[in-house]
């Protein structure tokens, strides 16, 4: 079998998108797990056999602090590890909230017709979305679908907040593809709507998913 080979250009396209977020966005970011070609598949840098995010999870516990918003900085920290994953720090400048891919392209076509402000959006290889909001929108999330009639986690929703981060793309997880935008980071977006403003829509698509879920399974 002829052995998995890492793109050289993957790591380029990795760096280019740390420093763009750094300098347009001020977003932090960090290098988190990277890619190995062994025994002709890529395999996570830590060494897991059964990695839950392959190539794309933080390498070391005080990563937190290590966060980096320069692009002078990021360069030299991509530079020990060129195909380094690129991670965002939540509860910063961002929080996220977490929805399944088919109930947040259903919120999100929704909340288009609607002329909603809208932050980035991304979409995972684990087929979830992520929605950017303005900082502090984790802790209310749970009170917030709570008030629409719903419970976050019946439906599948959730808030990245302080202490988490995201994958930003075009960080590769596995073999299973990379991090991609839905709504890419533009001069538009850069103000960030409150979870407030987003989460009828996100709750009302969850709940639907949810909710067809359990029919189809009784």
């Amino acid at each position: 079998m002829e052995a998995a080979q890492i793109p050289g250009q993957r790591g380029e396209l990795l760096l280019d998108a740390a420093v763009r977020y750094t300098e347009e966005r001020h977003w932090d970011v960090f290098p988190g797990a990277w890619l190995e070609a062994v025994g002709g598949a890529e395999r996570c840098s830590c060494g897991a056999a059964r990695c839950a995010s392959p190539g794309a999870h933080p390498t070391r516990p005080d990563w937190a602090g290590r966060s980096a918003g320069s692009g002078a900085a990021v360069r030299r920290m991509w530079s020990e590890h060129p195909t380094a994953s690129v991670l965002l720090p939540t509860g910063r400048t961002f929080d996220a909230i977490d929805v399944p891919e088919s109930a947040g392209f259903l919120a999100l076509a929704r909340m288009e017709r609607m002329n909603l402000p809208l932050g980035p959006v991304t979409c995972t290889p684990a087929r979830r979305m992520l929605f950017f909001v303005l900082p502090g929108a984790a802790a209310k999330v749970d009170d917030l679908v709570r008030a629409l009639g719903w419970s976050a986690a019946a439906i599948d929703l959730s808030g990245r907040g302080d202490g988490d981060y995201v994958a930003g793309p075009p960080t590769w997880v596995g073999g299973r593809g990379a991090v991609q935008w839905a709504r890419r980071p533009t001069p538009a977006n850069r103000w960030l709507p409150d979870a407030v403003e987003v989460i009828g829509p996100l709750a009302y698509a969850c709940g639907r998913e949810a909710a067809d879920a359990r029919a189809r399974l009784s």
